[in-house]
């Protein structure tokens, strides 16, 4: 009977640590299994020990403390000993199930059971079970009464619980070298699988911001002519772009266009040297992942390193209209062409008569020899441009015409998370620009949403991260020309807003009409409240998962 209680209690232990390791996996997950920046995280986070965790681990404490104390002064009355024990262990269960997440907390990106999540899961609750063992065998060797006594150790396994944080983080150490072997088996024999091809065009495209757009947009011109396979999503690290290509690249392909994402000087290199692209683009330079690169100049030599692993008779596309991109792109030697609006005698391409509306955007390209075509895109706001220049430059690299170009530019999409229009059927027109803002972005954002004559202007936003030393002024910034714009701003923290709501007051913005909220659930509401037909909502920025205040 002792030993099936004991069974049972630890069952149910087993279980929580088993839930309550799904929200740390899922950090790590999101942190790229990268135990610096998750410790990073981990530091930072509040999410790290809830509240909720918090006090009913006191809670636990004060009874193991109680049944203690309890059993000293009822030492001579069995039933009243019984009792107490029941107790505690039926309070420990409630406390302990009241500690895990709620089922219908939702996350913008959710945990995926990859293999390699599957294998640190295990590896936790291995090590888990491991530690607990051990105690357990110290446990029943110092004491005669194991039943009576459990408690104690249902207290020791708490703490195990309340600290799922770090066991997640020391198995992502002890598993590391067993990943570091798979990953570079993968990552080979996607490397060979490139190499086989011979006939296999590949494209690099890198940026700051506008990489995965351009890569969107390339890949569709690009289908007026060819056999083209784009990574998916945000595809852009060296396990991501090994993924696609062992398991999506076949010899029916005949151009493969890669983003490549970086946040670590060296990235773009090994990505490059994976895929072994002829045609490299840099979209933009700016002041993203600050916080890993701690410069701009780091960000401009890690961006670069994908022109520097073209081949010798590769191509090298820049924006010559991004100042940072021009210093790069006047040292570049290889074949190059240039894109733009602003310098039309230098640009290889370049846009004019640009009309910019609520309904997308009209221009007309021209090329150094000057011949020209007027181009209709649905996607909204003059960066959006830029990238289609970016996509025409490549495709001029690949032998299309302007005609087959026009017709691929009129077949492209909007973007999901990203400038795209959505219309809920109740008359107001909500625009998602959800995806990581960055300062030039968020500008182009407000850029679009002042095209729109009818309505008022809501913004809802938590405002920009990631952006190192220069978050805070460029937040402050982000607020005095939300104030231009806006008729009604809902900010999403109340702490990291700040700068923005500083801003806002430098323009001497209405202080009624700014709302600030805890959460998108109670800025839902306030739109609920003040929006009315034919007005614009902008949702710019959506926090990760792994960001707290």
């Amino acid at each position: 009977m002792n030993s099936k209680v004991i069974l049972f209690l630890m069952l149910i232990w087993l279980y929580l640590i088993v839930e309550r390791s799904k929200f740390f996996l899922h950090m790590m997950q999101l942190q790229e299994y990268n135990e610096e920046e998750y410790r990073k995280w981990l530091q930072k986070s509040s999410k790290a020990y809830t509240k909720r965790l918090n006090k009913n681990s006191i809670y636990i404490l004060i009874m193991t403390i109680l049944f203690i104390v309890g059993t000293i002064l009822f030492n001579k009355h069995e039933w009243m000993r019984l009792f107490i024990w029941v107790l505690y262990n039926i309070l420990w269960i409630f406390c302990m199930v009241l500690t895990l997440n709620p089922k219908d907390e939702k996350a913008k990106k959710p945990l995926v059971f990859t293999n390699r999540a599957k294998r640190l899961y295990a590896t936790n609750l291995i090590l888990n079970i491991v530690i607990i063992s051990v105690v357990y065998i110290v446990y029943i060797k110092i004491t005669k009464d194991r039943l009576f006594y459990f408690p104690i150790m249902l207290f020791t396994s708490t703490l195990f619980y309340y600290f799922q944080s770090e066991t997640i983080y020391l198995s992502n150490i002890i598993i590391k070298p067993v990943e570091n072997n798979i990953n570079m088996y993968y990552f080979q024999q996607a490397q060979e699988k490139i190499k086989s091809m011979e006939n296999l065009h590949v494209i690099g495209i890198t940026g700051s911001f506008g990489k995965t757009s351009t890569k969107f947009i390339t890949g569709t011109i690009l289908k007026e002519k060819y056999k083209v396979l784009n990574t998916p999503e945000s595809y852009n690290t060296p396990m991501g772009l090994s993924k696609v290509i062992n398991n999506q690249l076949n010899e029916k392909h005949q151009v493969f266009i890669a983003e490549m994402g970086a946040r670590y000087i060296g990235d773009i290199r090994e990505l490059a040297e994976l895929t072994k692209p002829k045609i490299g683009v840099i979209t933009s330079i700016g002041p993203t992942h600050l916080e890993t690169f701690k410069n701009l100049d780091n960000i401009m030599k890690t961006k670069y390193e994908l022109i520097e692993e073209l081949p010798t008779d590769g191509v090298a596309i820049f924006n010559y209209d991004d100042e940072n991109i021009k210093k790069l792109a006047d040292k570049t030697f290889k074949e190059k062409i240039l894109y733009g609006i602003d310098e039309a005698e230098e640009l290889d391409i370049y846009a004019k008569d640009v009309e910019v509306s609520e309904m997308g955007s009209t221009f007309t390209i021209v090329d150094k020899k000057g011949n020209s075509i007027r181009c209709t895109t649905k996607l909204l706001g003059k960066h959006n441009i830029y990238n289609i220049l970016a996509g025409v430059c490549v495709a001029i690299a690949m032998g299309l015409n302007f005609q087959e170009i026009k017709k691929g530019i009129e077949k492209i999409q909007p973007i999901p998370h990203r400038l795209n229009i959505i219309n809920p059927g109740t008359g107001v027109i909500i625009i998602d620009d959800a995806f990581n803002s960055n300062p030039i972005g968020a500008k182009a954002a407000l850029d679009v949403i002042s095209q729109f004559k009818e309505g008022r202007k809501i913004i809802v936003t938590p405002g920009m991260i990631e952006l190192g030393a220069m978050e805070v002024e460029a937040n402050r910034e982000l607020g005095v020309n939300i104030g231009k714009v806006c008729d009604f701003v809902i900010l999403i923290g109340e702490n990291r807003t700040i700068p923005i709501y500083e801003g806002l007051m430098k323009t001497g913005y209405n202080k009624d009409n700014i709302f600030v909220v805890k959460d998108l659930e109670q800025a839902t509401n306030i739109i609920q409240r003040i929006a009315r037909p034919k007005d614009v909502i902008l949702f710019e920025n959506d926090l990760p998962d792994t960001y707290n205040e």
